[in-house]
C-alpha cells in the first residue's frame, strides 16, 4: 500500500484503560512514530447501553500518561473527522444503499424469538451455528405482510457462497476462512445503528486507514469485513492481529482476574512509572534485535517493525514489571520519586495534608533512604513503617543482641552523645558514633548491631546514620531510656 502509513486505536468508551488496550494503542503509535505517519484515536461509541460519561477522558488521560501522543481524534480534531461514531452516521449512508441496491444486503425481518429457535435446532443437529438466509429471496408480497405486522428490520450482508477469504496477517501470516461458515451477518440493526464490522470498515476506509494494528480477538472479524470492502470495491488495509496476553498462569487475562493489576491508571496510582510501564507493555509480544529489555521510547520507535511481533501469547509478569519499575525509579531524580511518595504517606496518615519545609526535607531523607529498594512508589508507607511506630517489638535474635555485655555499654554512651549534641541529622550522627567507639573501645559489630537492634528491632536494615536522623532525637532518647532502664 502506497503512501503514508496512517494507524489508529478505537476503543469503546466503556471505562479506564485497560493493559490490552493500552498494548494495542502502543503498538499503533510506535508503528506510526517509526514510519513518519499519523496515529489515529476514534471512539467506537454506538453501543450506549456501555457508554461510560468518563469512558473517552479516562482513555486519553491514560495514554496521555503513558507518553503516548496522537496526530487526530475528538480533542483536537483532524481532516477526517468526526472521531466519534455517533457523529458519523450521516456518512455511512451512501455505503448502505450502494449494498442495497447492488443486491448485496437485504432486509431481514426474522424476530429474536425466531433466530434463538434456529439456533437451537442447529445445536441440536450439530451444525456451525450461522443464520439461515430464510428472508434472502422475500418476496414483495411478504414484505408488505411483515411491515404490516410492525416489524423492524435489521440489514444484513449476502455473503457470497463458496469462496475462500484469504487473509496475509503481517503477524500470523496466511490465514484462510470458508464463506459458507460465516452465515450472512447484520449490518444495519433496527434503529438504523450499524454494527461494528460494517461501520469499522466504513471508518477505517473514509480515514484511509493503511494498517489494522489490533486484538488476536478480532481475526474471526475479518473474513466479514474483508468481504465488506470487496462488495464496496475499495481496498482493505493490512492486517496485523497482536497474540494474547496471557495472566501468569498462562489463562486468557480477564477484566476480573486479580492475579495482576488490570488498568493503566491504577498503575499511575501506585507510583509507577510511565516510562517503565511503556517499556515493559511494549515487549508484551515485541521483541528488540538485541538481548537488551531497558529502552527509551525513542530506542523502541527506532527499532519498532511488525514483523518483531510475536505470533505466541504474551504472559504478563508482574515481578518483572516490578523489577523493571525498580530499575527505572534508581535513576530517576529523588525529588520526582519524593512528589510521588507524599500523596501515598499522606493517604496512609504518616505525614499531614500540609507539608512543612522541615517535614519536606525529612520525607526527601526517608525516600532516599528506600529509592534503591522500591518496586514501585506505594510501597514506601509499609517499608518505612519503623519510622512511624511508637513500640518495638524484639524478637529472640534481636533479645540475645542486647543481651550481649557491651550492648548497655554501647547504648550508655550514644544515649549520652546524643542528649549533648547541638545538632542532629545524618552527618552528625557519624560523629557521635565515632565518639562512643573512642569512649567505649567498641567498633564494627557490636557497636553497629547494637545500635540499630535497640532503636529498630532489626538486624539488618537501611543506612544507620540516615535511620537515626529519621527517627529522631525525641523517639532516639525516649527508646534507649526504655531499654536502659
Amino acid at each position: 500500500m502506497d503512501g503514508q502509513v496512517r494507524v489508529r486505536y478505537a476503543p469503546s468508551p466503556t471505562g479506564h484503560l485497560h493493559i490490552g488496550g493500552a498494548r494495542t494503542a502502543l503498538f499503533n503509535y510506535l508503528y506510526a512514530r517509526s514510519k513518519q505517519g499519523k496515529f489515529i484515536i476514534r471512539f467506537e461509541d454506538t453501543d450506549q447501553t456501555r457508554h461510560v460519561e468518563t469512558g473517552v477522558d479516562n482513555q486519553l488521560s491514560g495514554l496521555k500518561w503513558l507518553g503516548i501522543d496522537w496526530d487526530e481524534s475528538v480533542d483536537i480534531g483532524g481532516e477526517y473527522g468526526p472521531y466519534s461514531q455517533l457523529k458519523r452516521l450521516p456518512l455511512y449512508q451512501p455505503f448502505i444503499d450502494q449494498l442495497v441496491e447492488n443486491k448485496q444486503a437485504y432486509r431481514c425481518y426474522c424476530s429474536e424469538e425466531e433466530l434463538a429457535q434456529e439456533r437451537t435446532e442447529q445445536e441440536a443437529e450439530g451444525e456451525m451455528l450461522s443464520y439461515s438466509g430464510k428472508c434472502r429471496h422475500l418476496t414483495a408480497q411478504q414484505i408488505v405482510q411483515y411491515e404490516n405486522e410492525g416489524r423492524k428490520p435489521t440489514l444484513r450482508f449476502r455473503v457470497p457462497t463458496n469462496e475462500t477469504i484469504v487473509i496475509e496477517d503481517q503477524v500470523r501470516g496466511h490465514v484462510e476462512f470458508a464463506s459458507n461458515d460465516i452465515g450472512d451477518f447484520i449490518i444495519l440493526r433496527p434503529d438504523g445503528i450499524p454494527m461494528y464490522n460494517f461501520a469499522v470498515v466504513l471508518d477505517d476506509h473514509l480515514m484511509k486507514i493503511t494498517h489494522v494494528i489490533r486484538a488476536e480477538e478480532h481475526l474471526s472479524n475479518t473474513p466479514r469485513q474483508l468481504l465488506i470492502y470487496q462488495a464496496l470495491g475499495v481496498q482493505p488495509p493490512q492486517f496485523a492481529h497482536l497474540s494474547l496476553i496471557l495472566n501468569p498462569d498462562r489463562k486468557k487475562m480477564s477484566k476480573r482476574d486479580e492475579s495482576i493489576v488490570q488498568f493503566v491508571e491504577q498503575y499511575k496510582d501506585m507510583g509507577y512509572l510511565p516510562e517503565a510501564v511503556l517499556n515493559f507493555i511494549t515487549l508484551l509480544g515485541w521483541s528488540p534485535k538485541g538481548e537488551e529489555e531497558i529502552f527509551s521510547k525513542q530506542d523502541i520507535i527506532d527499532q519498532f517493525s511488525l514483523d518483531r511481533i510475536s505470533k505466541s501469547p504474551a504472559v504478563f509478569d508482574m515481578d518483572k514489571l516490578n523489577w523493571m519499575n525498580n530499575l527505572y525509579l534508581k535513576k530517576t531524580e529523588s525529588a520526582r520519586v519524593v512528589e510521588l511518595a507524599i500523596p501515598h504517606l499522606q493517604k496512609a496518615g504518616k505525614i499531614p495534608q500540609h507539608v512543612t519545609e522541615t517535614e519536606l526535607e525529612w520525607v526527601s531523607a526517608l525516600v532516599q533512604l528506600y529509592q534503591d529498594q522500591l518496586p514501585f512508589v506505594a510501597e514506601i508507607v509499609s517499608l518505612s513503617q519503623l519510622f512511624f511506630t511508637d513500640e518495638i517489638v524484639y524478637d529472640d535474635e534481636a533479645r540475645a543482641v542486647l543481651a550481649e555485655e557491651h550492648a548497655p555499654i554501647v547504648l550508655a554512651s550514644f544515649l549520652q552523645q546524643v542528649e549533648l549534641a547541638d545538632s542532629f541529622n545524618a552527618e552528625q550522627m557519624k560523629v557521635l558514633l565515632k565518639q562512643v567507639q573512642t569512649e567505649t573501645g567498641f567498633k564494627g559489630k557490636p557497636l553497629f548491631m547494637s545500635i540499630r537492634v535497640a532503636l529498630t528491632g532489626q538486624m539488618h536494615g537501611p543506612d544507620l546514620n540516615a535511620s537515626l536522623f529519621l527517627l529522631g532525637r525525641t523517639k532516639v532518647i525516649a527508646r534507649l531510656q526504655s531499654l536502659l532502664s
